[in-house]
């Protein structure tokens, strides 16, 4: 009886690995147009694999500012409007994914996709 218990429970996880499910691996950017992430020196995913995250992307903004204000003088009160600040080059908010950055993610069950969890950093 304990001989038939152990094939099943080592059928079932047999299963289980056969499937692929959910794992964490570690990767590092080889570039980003298009993006391409080596997975533990072992292959190169492309874009196509790949799920990544809002927070991964880059973000910047583009600023110009302009406001009303009211000024007293020998003619009374006035409104009058700054002229608009500009900055010539935009503010980066996020840098997105650089090469040689390393990455964690996880492999979807089936292993035909990889979500980028976040970028990994030394403390």
């Amino acid at each position: 009886m304990t001989n038939l218990l152990s094939t099943i429970k080592q059928a079932a996880m047999d299963a289980v690995d056969a499937s692929n499910p959910v794992s964490i691996v570690y990767g590092e950017v080889v570039q980003v147009e298009p993006l391409e992430i080596k997975v533990d020196q072992r292959f190169v995913l492309s874009a196509g694999f790949l799920i990544v995250p809002e927070s991964l992307k880059k973000l910047e903004l583009k600023l110009a500012h302009t406001h009303e204000y009211s000024d007293t003088g020998i003619n009374g009160e006035t409104k009058k409007t700054t002229e608009a600040a500009k900055y010539e080059e935009p503010i980066v908010i996020r840098t997105g994914l650089l090469a040689r950055d390393k990455v964690i993610m996880l492999r979807l069950q089936g292993g035909q996709k990889y979500l980028l969890l976040d970028r990994v950093v030394k403390t």
